[in-house]
């Protein structure tokens, strides 16, 4: 197994993605639109889905569009598959492991932390609230504050605005590759936790930084922090 390169700084601030890094909800989401699309009567399984993983409403229509699906069903069917997660998800959602340890180890070294996630408000501030999660954030940037969303790299640069530091002084962390694309785009530094869409060979060439978890990005930075 290839070594992981050092961090090479202590970031100012770190900045992570949401759904599938910290909170275990790609798969509740995927099958929700499997099922939000069967009741419509499209052919469409969670194999498609899997490519929506990351992307914002925009260009998630955008692939639903190309199977020719009118904007009148995606709205409608997008609208049933929003129902059934909530349903799902008001009582919290299974947690990723490691990420609480790696909250509490930032927290104890007042390094600042933010949220960018392509979900819009208020979901994802209850979402956070759900598992516990949101009083470890200094600022959360939803999928609704920025016009363009990931991989353009808006929401990166704004969390790092909101927080007052320099995105090349920032470490993102996230899952997906089009999340990865933003942070990379925005001039972070990218720890990969890969969940249900692994990188591909194009995306490994950016020469980013892809562990196996985030106790592994908590190994990364613990030798930064002093003691």
């Amino acid at each position: 197994m290839t070594a992981i390169a050092a961090l090479p700084f202590l970031p100012d601030a770190v900045i992570f993605d949401m759904d599938g890094l910290m909170i275990d909800s790609e798969r509740v989401s995927l099958a929700c639109w499997s099922e939000a699309a069967e009741a419509f009567g499209l052919p469409l399984d969670a194999t498609f889905f899997v490519r929506m993983v990351g992307l914002g409403d925009r260009d998630s229509q955008a692939l639903l569009r190309q199977q020719g699906i009118e904007d009148s069903m995606i709205e409608a069917m997008a609208a049933h598959c929003h129902e059934l997660y909530d349903e799902r998800t008001q009582t919290g959602l299974p947690l990723r492991p490691g990420i609480l340890e790696l909250l509490e180890l930032l927290k104890s070294h007042a390094v600042p932390r933010a949220v960018a996630t392509s979900t819009r408000q208020p979901r994802a501030n209850r979402k956070l609230a759900a598992t516990g999660l949101l009083p470890y954030f200094d600022a959360v940037v939803a999928g609704g504050d920025v016009a363009r969303a990931k991989p353009a790299p808006d929401i990166y640069l704004l969390a790092a605005q909101r927080l007052g530091k320099a995105p090349e002084r920032c470490l993102a962390l996230e899952d997906s590759p089009a999340g990865t694309r933003a942070a990379l785009a925005a001039g972070m530094t990218v720890i990969q936790v890969p969940d249900l869409v692994h990188p591909d060979e194009e995306l490994r060439a950016l020469g980013h930084r892809i562990v196996g978890s985030l106790v592994d990005a908590h190994a990364l930075l613990l030798p930064l922090l002093p003691r």
